[in-house]
């Protein structure tokens, strides 16, 4: 079970802060991570197998935190990026520089959001991001189109690609 120890290790936090954005819940986030996870572990022959297993890990903790978001009417707990800052030089520079991320992520239509969230956040290729999302490739890259326009990032490349 190391391989297994050293994929949730990798993953878990990661996950977690990608769905926090999406679904505006950070316990709710959690919550579905950790749901995911176990799913992988009960499968762990059959999604280690697998190309992307993160990709995997992703679709179903974002399905999961749907479902569980449906079933739960709470209180949001704040946004996920507020409590990231380190003490330090420019910690209030980058306290500020993260909220307004936060209020200009938040301020995109949900589809643009989940579309920005999977593709920059969690890195997944546009091919998971349309299986994560039910739509087409054409759509997600219409869509993060949509997204960069709206948050002034209109020649923003993402790292890698």
């Amino acid at each position: 079970m190391e391989a297994y120890q050293a994929f949730f290790d990798a993953h878990y936090d990661r996950t977690a802060r990608a769905l926090a954005i999406v679904l505006d819940d950070v316990d709710l986030a959690q919550e579905a991570t950790q749901e995911a996870l176990f799913r992988a572990w009960t499968r762990w022959a059959r999604v280690s197998a697998m190309e992307r297993p993160e990709a995997w890990l992703y679709v179903v903790a974002l399905n999961v935190g749907r479902r569980l978001g449906r079933r739960q009417s709470r209180a949001r707990s704040g946004g996920p990026l507020e409590d990231r800052a380190g003490d330090g030089p420019g910690f209030e520079q980058q306290v500020e520089g993260r909220l307004a991320l936060a209020d200009r992520l938040r301020a995109l239509p949900p589809r643009q959001l989940e579309a920005v969230v999977l593709y920059y956040l969690a890195d997944l290729p546009v091919g998971d991001v349309a299986r994560a999302m039910g739509c087409a490739e054409g759509t997600v890259k219409a869509t993060l189109s949509g997204a960069r326009r709206n948050l002034g990032m209109r020649d923003i490349e993402r790292s890698g690609t």
